[in-house]
C-alpha cells in the first residue's frame, strides 16, 4: 500500500521548524537556515545544489532515503514561496531556480487559483479544494508510489490529525530559535499516541528520529 511520507523535517531543539518573521530575504524565519547546515555538508545535499564532494555517512544516508519510491509531493503554499493572497501575476516561480529537485509532480495547497506550472522535470499544480482533494490527486498522479509531503508545519499538522502521515523523520538539530512555527503545535488530544519512534540515530550534527503511524499499513 502505497504511503504518505515526511523526511528531512529539520527541528530546532526548542521545537520550532520555521523561525519568526518569514519573507523573501528569510524564507525560512530568522535564523532557520541553521536548521539545515547539516543538509549542505553532505555529498546529497551539495549535489542538489550542483557541487560536489561532502559526507557520505549517517545524515547522507537519511538524505537518499527521501528519494526512494516517491512519486509525488504535497506542500502548503508557505514552502512554494513567499507571496500572501491572490497571485498578482505569475512571476513567481518557485524557490529553486528552472529545474526543481522533485521530478515529479508536486500539489501546492492555495486558496487561490493558479494555472499549473511547467519547469524542467516538474509540474506544480495548485489545488484549492483542500488537503484531502491534494493528496488524492498526489496518490493517483503517483501511480502506486508512495507521495512526500514537504510541509510547512501546518501542513504537516493537517496530515497527522487526519490520520494520512504514515512515516515523519524529523532531524533534531542543537541550535535554539526562541519563536516561529513548531512542528507539533495544534495535533489535538491523541494524535501523537498514533505514532512510534522506531528509529533513533545520532550524527555528530543532528538526531534522526523516525516515527511510524500505527496501522499505516491500512492508508490511503
Amino acid at each position: 500500500m502505497a504511503k504518505l511520507r515526511a523526511h528531512n523535517i529539520s527541528v530546532s531543539a526548542d521545537g520550532f521548524m520555521a523561525g519568526p518573521d518569514q519573507s523573501v530575504d528569510a524564507p525560512l524565519g530568522v535564523g532557520a537556515q541553521r536548521l539545515h547546515t547539516w543538509v549542505f555538508e553532505t555529498e546529497r545535499g551539495r549535489r542538489m545544489i550542483g557541487q560536489k564532494g561532502g559526507t557520505e555517512g549517517v545524515d547522507n544516508a537519511f538524505l537518499l532515503r527521501a528519494d526512494e519510491n516517491i512519486g509525488a509531493t504535497v506542500m502548503g503554499r508557505n514552502m512554494f514561496g513567499p507571496v500572501r493572497g491572490g497571485w498578482p501575476d505569475e512571476s513567481w516561480r518557485g524557490w529553486w531556480g528552472e529545474e526543481p529537485p522533485f521530478h515529479h509532480p508536486v500539489f501546492v495547497l492555495t486558496h487561490h487559483p493558479r494555472p499549473s506550472l511547467e519547469m524542467k522535470g516538474t509540474v506544480f499544480h495548485f489545488v484549492t479544494d483542500g488537503l484531502d482533494a491534494a493528496l488524492d490527486r498526489a496518490f493517483e498522479a503517483a501511480d502506486g508510489a508512495d507521495v512526500r509531503v514537504g510541509g510547512g508545519a501546518s501542513t504537516l499538522q493537517q496530515c497527522m490529525r487526519n490520520g494520512r502521515l504514515d512515516l515523519l523523520h524529523v532531524a533534531l538539530v542543537p541550535v535554539l530559535l526562541g519563536g516561529g512555527e513548531r512542528l507539533f503545535d495544534n495535533l489535538g488530544t491523541g494524535t501523537a499516541d498514533g505514532y512510534e519512534c522506531v528509529e533513533f540515530v545520532s550524527s555528530p550534527s543532528v538526531a534522526h528520529l523516525l516515527f511510524e503511524r500505527t496501522g499505516a499499513e491500512d492508508a490511503n
